[in-house]
């Protein structure tokens, strides 16, 4: 790994930065500015034309009409003529390497991908005791990344056997500082039950899966912060007369796809909303992973040179092995896509869904996929307003950090995208950002681009 940080540290330094780091030019404690810039502040959908945003200490000071403001008086000028500031997005279903299973140099290598996306948060959901120290060294700036949140280590069928095993679980992961719980399969309703009521009492978060023992409606009314995937709805949208057994129900409830009655639906939502349970999509991983489509149609996408080739092996194996199973057709795969696409639209109804791609995943590339998940979303009806709605005010009131991030305004931590065009007009201006701010700190295009170079140069030895 040390050879592939070699490759990045040459290409950076080709194009006059340092390491995977800050420009030198950029300083988060000096007052700078963007000017003539398009706002797209995310408090309404309006576009403010003409506008100067003022960033001093790593936070927005001002949002103004850009005669109110003398560029002479700043020690950086950001030329924003022409283009759109927007929040940074955030990834509400993201992984991130752990030493147990990468060096440090894929480690930041991914939170790098992240970044050039324009993603400046990330929810870890497969924690790791490492992560812990990352998201310090993250918030320090010591480390370049997006802002963090993980879990801790999965909860699961596996992990988590008994009552007594939850607790001490539970409160483990609440003392050593997790910022939630990640719920896994397999857990047994009167185990999970426990795992939530001790969760409760100590105070902290769960969110993933729904254990097939526990069910949709069960784990609605035990308030998850998040279910991941939409997992359990469509199993949910099976009748009781269908007779089937839970736990056949294949990927994500593929297997029950037939039978789904959605006029079963309302109930689920009003449910959903009644209990504030926020929903991620992760609609990518089954326009990819799942499709009918060979894995060497997404083998040939662009972002794949990002990835070193034995992820790429395990992804090929994983596609080939879910579209060949017995039972597999390209109806059933319609029928299920058809189902969710409806679930999504009857969620979004309820302002409760979040953006999520879940990555690095079956072809999810990490900070890539995001564009991939806003597609499938576009494809399900969803408006860009609402779309970009779930990729930064939503996540800021699900963290309960509103007004924190996720918005232009003053008093917001300046994690903010520069775009070539209106995203409300056409959401592919999200795809080749102008440059990214976190934190304060300006990573310009030529920065980002050398970035991406110098990975994709080390992962290809």
């Amino acid at each position: 790994m040390k050879v592939l940080f070699a490759h990045l540290l040459s290409a950076l330094l080709l194009a006059h930065c340092t390491r995977v780091a800050p420009p030198e030019t950029s300083d988060a404690s000096n007052e700078l500015v963007i000017y003539d810039v398009n706002v797209l502040t995310m408090l309404d959908d309006r576009v403010l034309p003409d506008r100067a945003v003022v960033v001093a200490d790593g936070r927005i000071s001002r949002v103004v009409p850009m005669d109110q403001v003398d560029t002479a008086d700043f020690a950086e000028v950001i030329d924003g003529r022409g283009q759109y500031l927007l929040p940074g997005l955030a990834e509400m279903h993201a992984h991130i390497p752990h030493p147990d299973e990468a060096g440090d140099d894929r480690i930041e290598e991914t939170l790098f991908l992240y970044l050039a996306n324009g993603i400046t948060t990330v929810r870890g959901m497969l924690g790791h005791p490492a992560h812990l120290e990352l998201r310090r060294a993250v918030a320090e700036g010591s480390v370049l990344g997006p802002r963090i949140f993980t879990s801790g280590p999965s909860l699961n069928g596996n992990t988590v056997q008994t009552p007594e095993e939850a607790r001490t679980k539970v409160r483990a992961q609440q003392e050593a500082g997790y910022d939630f719980l990640k719920i896994h399969p397999g857990i047994q309703r009167e185990v999970f039950d426990t795992l939530v009521a001790t969760a409760n009492a100590v105070g902290i978060d769960f969110a993933g899966h729904v254990p097939v023992d526990v069910g949709i409606r069960h784990a609605l009314s035990l308030q998850y912060a998040s279910i991941d995937h939409v997992d359990g709805y469509l199993e949910g949208l099976v009748p009781e007369s269908a007779g089937v057994n839970p736990a056949e129900n294949g990927f994500f409830g593929y297997n029950f796809a037939p039978l789904i009655d959605l006029d079963l639906l309302p109930e689920l939502i009003r449910l959903t909303e009644e209990n504030r349970v926020w929903v991620v999509t992760t609609e990518s991983l089954f326009t990819r992973w799942a499709s009918p489509e060979p894995a060497e149609v997404y083998l040939r996408d662009p972002e794949m040179k990002y990835m070193p080739g034995r992820t790429l092996l395990s992804w090929r194996q994983n596609k080939t092995n879910l579209i060949t199973a017995p039972g597999y057709t390209r109806e059933q795969w319609e029928q299920m896509m058809a189902t969710r696409r409806e679930i999504i639209r009857r969620l979004n109804e309820t302002g409760l869904l979040l953006l999520g791609s879940d990555a690095p995943q079956v072809f999810n590339v990490p900070g890539f996929s995001i564009h991939h998940e806003i597609d499938a979303l576009q494809a399900a009806g969803l408006s860009a307003y609402d779309i970009l709605r779930m990729g930064t005010v939503h996540p800021a009131q699900y963290f309960d950090r509103a007004g924190e991030f996720g918005t232009v305004e003053p008093g917001a931590s300046a994690d903010l995208m520069l775009v070539s065009g209106n995203p409300l007009e056409d959401m592919d201006h999200l795809q080749h950002p102008a440059g990214v701010m976190i934190r304060g700190r300006w990573l310009d295009q030529d920065f980002l681009e050398a970035g991406l170079e110098g990975i994709a140069v080390g992962v290809g030895e």
